[in-house]
């Protein structure tokens, strides 16, 4: 397995890291056996964050004492991101003490502000980037981060100097652009941490997501939920995947129908004034055909879906979406799509 240094932080670790989003969704005792199978796998990067609800709680309940295969101290093996969406010194400093609470730990490696709608800077006024300094200098984090869903923003962060590394939207659905950002990072030896590597479950072949990874310097941070997922991931680091003709293919032919506005269920739209379940009802027709399930075709999704027909075009999701979908046209066009499925059109 190829391995990645996060630019200046002097992180080295495989390309291949675990993104603890989703094992909020687990129970404590599933949540513990997976982290700790991954970390037994060769997993050594755990990202996590204060929004997703106990996942830094399940993160140091697994590693505080735990000694995995290798007989060493996991603490003293492992890389620990997490991060705040605090927009006040005060908000920032409750947060970190949080987070060491929860992960039980006395140092974060990389602390990150997130899902930022600026870049943050010295003497801006919002007083973030000095408490990111201080903690710093304390010892309770090692290495300042931030992560953005703008690529505008994105562009600012990798050319400002402030932040040892970026996470940021990046798979085989990537733009030019988002690919200009990539060596942009290189160049100016920022860290990229590539989210939603996935694209929020779209894409569906994980080889060819791992092997289009691989040819950038990039980490990967794949959302885990499941022992079966991870076993998926634990497999690339006795064969990593090589880019092939046949999986050129298969990206090829998934930009060909993906590329453009799609969801990528990452929620931040959320509250819907009316109760749509946006993040799902904006993507449902390509759920339906690139993930087939039943599911998506019960009285509860048929109910949800037909709460659309409430939009009141508020606005309110146009001005949350970080990546600027018109998410009311988006759900609309959604709606007819699955009344002609449930009328029997093939998926």
């Amino acid at each position: 397995m190829k391995t990645i240094t996060l630019g200046s932080t002097g992180i080295t670790t495989p390309q291949n890291a675990f993104g603890a989003l989703p094992v909020q969704r687990v129970n404590m005792e599933t949540a513990v056996e997976i982290l700790h199978r991954a970390y037994d796998g060769g997993m050594t990067f755990f990202d996590t964050a204060r929004a997703y609800s106990d996942s830094e709680e399940k993160i140091g309940e697994a590693f505080t004492g735990f000694t995995g295969r290798d007989g060493f101290p996991s603490r003293e093996k492992i890389y620990i991101a997490t991060k705040s969406t605090a927009t006040s010194p005060d908000q920032l400093k409750a947060d970190l003490e949080t987070s060491l609470r929860n992960l039980r730990t006395d140092y974060i490696d990389i602390y990150q502000l997130h899902c930022v709608k600026q870049c943050y800077r010295p003497g801006d006024g919002t007083g973030l980037y000095e408490t990111l300094l201080e903690a710093k200098a304390q010892g309770k984090i090692r290495h300042i981060g931030i992560t953005a869903h703008k690529i505008g923003i994105a562009e600012e962060i990798a050319e400002s100097g402030l932040y040892e590394t970026l996470q940021f939207p990046f798979s085989y659905l990537a733009s030019e652009r988002d690919l200009a950002l990539v060596e942009k990072c290189r160049k100016n030896n920022v860290g990229f941490i590539a989210m939603k590597g996935l694209s929020g479950g779209l894409l569906t072949n994980a080889v060819a997501c791992m092997a289009f990874m691989s040819q950038y310097p990039v980490l990967p941070i794949w959302g885990i939920q499941r022992m079966s997922e991870l076993e998926q991931w634990l497999a690339f680091f006795k064969e990593p995947p090589a880019m092939t003709a046949e999986l050129e293919a298969i990206i090829k032919k998934d930009r060909d129908e993906l590329l453009g506005e799609f969801c990528r269920g990452c929620g931040y739209c959320s509250p819907c004034s009316v109760g749509i379940t946006i993040n799902q009802c904006a993507r449902m027709s390509q759920m339906i055909r690139r993930a087939p399930s039943e599911a998506w075709l019960t009285p509860h999704w048929q109910e949800e879906m037909l709460k659309i027909e409430r939009c009141v075009d508020c606005g309110a999701c146009l001005k949350r979406c970080p990546y600027e979908l018109n998410i009311p046209t988006l759900l609309r066009k959604n709606l007819v799509d699955y009344k002609e499925i449930l009328a029997g059109k093939k998926i």
